[in-house]
């Protein structure tokens, strides 16, 4: 997988010098749950694995379902004296958000698209108006209407057809990552009886307005793997199959070129990328192999004029490179270079206007927007001035325009829209992020970036904010926070919720870890595979510079990971528990090896060239020398909260719970551990916008008790 979808997952911090809860009154008198052990032997080359905890992994069973309410249980009770604490984190946090708020509108094909929240209300309200922002607004969609009688409900990728006369849509009301698609006439408001179930959600019309495509997932393992075709009207069962991917380890979909003439099937694994064309007037054509696959071959294509334009990292560009080709000679022979590789410049994307190329790069982990006319009389970069922030060119469907939209964000500034004309270098700011209450100053706050040595010599950045003031002796409290896979970069942005901690003294610190791509595409590759390891000493060894350079001390110092990094949570926990305080893992993916070799699993296949194949024996020996369940051992550990939903598609629920179970049974220490399972949400918790505020709420209230703190 190219990408995954990171959440907004909340700090967490724990607390006193003793490293005791702070009520042992309290946690003599509740005890937590035991789950039963029932040995399942798992043997793979030759090797014995005993799970205990197994049999959590049967959801229909209902002695799961109790052990995962007796957990919630013990975990409401151990912190019900932080009710009135969560009650007013939200009421803060809620109070910054501007309420009735709304987007900066875009054109598109005829129509300014808007999308605003109202007051009291969670969900958004998606709108449009025609030619001018002063006509008449038309209401696409009401999602709080349409979330009336769910308890969670997630609309995603709008579809506008050509003529303007339809919009298709996915729904999920499960939290699976399971759309069903539904198509609505804009114009009287009638949902049509065109409804398919099983999909990613999104959708790409033809031309001619009458055509879909798209993508249809394994119901099994959720795999995104055939691309069919529906015509309006008729029945869904009758769709036609217009392609499927084979090979386990890739994942298909459809989208549209933003010249808006080609129809492209993509399919790709971590490290191979291939596509297929077709002619959007054509709907009933056959879609053609633009490159046959190569294993390592990476590419993502766009279309201008007469040529497609080729972001890759063929002839060994490591960082990739722009290249392009002319229609209909598409296979690699005829590829020629527009931007070279560099070797210290990570290419990301680029993004295509009539008159200018605009690239967007990453240099020494800094984010830069590069604007280039295409007759060459132009080649320029925006300026930013700030040690570490983030930005990247934004919402641009329109080619005939000079005006290029992008994003800018910092630690310390909240996030911007800005509009900027390429051909004069004006610039006006469309909006910026309110920030509600009367309490916020930019000028209150700090950010840097710091350079920790890790074990082996390479230098590690590190970006921190907090509130001016701070003295560097080693009582404050941090919240150091990763990620470290996927080549997913963790850039230092704004966030409102955060300043709950600042405001209270903490410092957050984001640790640009090996197995991102923050300084690189070798530094992903330096963190996964046989490599991964550098993943988790990085972070410890930032831990340990923070710790040396007296901006905290391990009675302060909180460490933060989801998904992903949940997987990281575990793997410090074991490896350098003495360091933390606190550890908070959401949705962690901790049983790596038994994961890795079920693939029956959702995204497990697709996940081999991240972290390789267990079914080969080196790869399995090294999986298992750091899978964080495996790895559990007769030790002391941080105090740690593990938050997980029952529907996770990604990481599986059964994953934190058997962790949990494991962990109680072996720690040889008092400190608190907390399992917190969402019996209706997924991956990524809950769905209304407020919603979500009262679980970062309740999870502030949790590491602000532990370390002290109580207003």
């Amino acid at each position: 997988m190219k990408q995954i979808l990171l959440f907004s997952l909340v700090i967490f911090t724990f607390a006193s010098a003793c490293k005791q809860p702070k009520d042992n009154t309290l946690k003599n008198t509740i005890q937590p749950p035991i789950a039963q052990k029932i040995p399942e032997n798992l043997e793979k080359h030759g090797d014995l694995r005993i799970d205990n905890y197994y049999w959590l992994k049967d959801r229909e069973n209902e002695e799961v379902i109790d052990y995962l309410e007796r957990e919630n249980d013990y975990y409401e009770k151990m912190t019900a004296h932080t009710k009135e604490l969560q009650s007013n984190l939200f009421d803060e946090m809620k109070a910054r958000i501007k309420e009735d708020d709304s987007s900066v509108p875009y054109k598109y094909n005829g129509y300014w698209y808007i999308t605003r929240f109202e007051k009291g209300k969670d969900y958004p309200i998606y709108s449009r108006k025609k030619e001018t922002l002063d006509a008449q607004e038309e209401i696409i969609f009401d999602c709080n209407k349409m979330a009336e009688s769910h308890s969670y409900f997630k609309l995603t990728a709008l579809s506008v057809s050509p003529n303007n006369e339809l919009v298709s849509y996915g729904v999920d009301t499960v939290s699976r990552r399971q759309y069903t698609i539904h198509v609505k006439n804009l114009s009287t408001g009638e949902i049509l009886k065109d409804k398919v179930a099983n999909t990613t959600g999104s959708s790409v019309w033809a031309n001619d307005s009458q055509t879909l495509f798209y993508t249809k997932k394994d119901p099994e393992t959720l795999r995104s793997y055939q691309i069919l075709k529906h015509v309006l009207g008729k029945p869904t069962e009758d769709d036609n199959l217009v392609f499927q991917e084979d090979d386990d380890t890739f994942n298909a979909y459809v989208y549209k070129t933003k010249s808006k003439d080609y129809i492209i099937i993509g399919s790709s694994a971590t490290l191979t990328d291939e596509f297929r064309i077709l002619d959007a007037n054509t709907p009933d054509g056959q879609f053609k192999l633009f490159a046959p696959r190569e294993r390592g071959l990476e590419y993502s294509i766009s279309h201008f004029k007469d040529n497609f334009y080729i972001v890759t990292n063929k002839d060994k560009a490591e960082n990739f490179k722009l290249m392009k080709t002319p229609i209909g000679k598409n296979t690699q022979e005829n590829w020629v270079d527009v931007l070279p590789h560099r070797e210290d410049v990570l290419l990301e994307d680029i993004d295509i206007f009539k008159d200018y190329l605009v690239v967007s790069e990453r240099k020494l982990g800094l984010s830069q927007i590069r604007v280039m006319r295409w007759d060459e009389t132009e080649d320029y970069y925006l300026p930013f001035d700030n040690e570490t922030y983030a930005a990247g060119a934004s919402t641009n469907p329109d080619f005939d325009t000079e005006i290029l939209r992008y994003g800018y964000t910092s630690l310390t500034t909240p996030s911007s829209v800005v509009d900027f004309n390429m051909r004069t270098k004006e610039k006006e700011v469309k909006k910026e992020q309110a920030v509600l209450g009367g309490k916020f100053a930019k000028e209150n706050y700090m950010s840097e970036r710091l350079w920790a040595v890790a074990r082996d010599g390479k230098e590690i950045p590190i970006s921190i904010v907090y509130k001016k003031g701070i003295k560097r002796d080693g009582k404050n409290p941090i919240l150091q926070y990763a990620y470290g896979s996927y080549g997913y970069t963790i850039d230092p942005t704004f966030s409102t919720t955060r300043l709950s901690l600042l405001d209270r003294g903490f410092i957050f610190a984001i640790v640009h870890i090996r197995g991102g791509q923050y300084l690189g595409r070798q530094w992903y590759e330096d963190g996964k595979y046989f490599n991964k390891i550098n993943t988790f000493t990085d972070f410890i060894d930032a831990s340990s510079y923070l710790i040396d350079q007296k901006y905290t001390s391990p009675d302060h110092l909180y460490a933060m990971g989801g998904s992903a990094g949940g997987l990281l949570m575990g793997a410090v926990a074991n490896m350098a528990p003495e360091k933390y305080n606190g550890i908070v893992a959401a949705v962690p993916f901790v049983d790596v090896v038994t994961t890795m070799l079920d693939d029956s699993i959702p995204l497990t296949t697709g996940e081999y060239d991240e972290w390789g194949n267990p079914n080969e024996k080196d790869y399995y020996e090294y999986m298992k020398s750091y899978s964080p369940y495996d790895q559990v051992k007769s030790q002391e550990y941080p105090n740690m909260l593990v938050t997980t939903g029952l529907h996770d598609s990604q990481v599986q629920y059964w994953e934190p719970a058997k962790w949990v179970a494991k962990l109680r049974d072996l720690k040889t220490d008092a400190n608190v551990l907390y399992l917190d399972t969402n019996m209706e949400t997924g991956h990524g918790g809950a769905s209304g916008r407020f919603e979500a505020l009262k679980e970062i709420a309740k999870d502030y209230a949790f590491i602000l008790d532990l370390e002290g703190i109580t207003e």
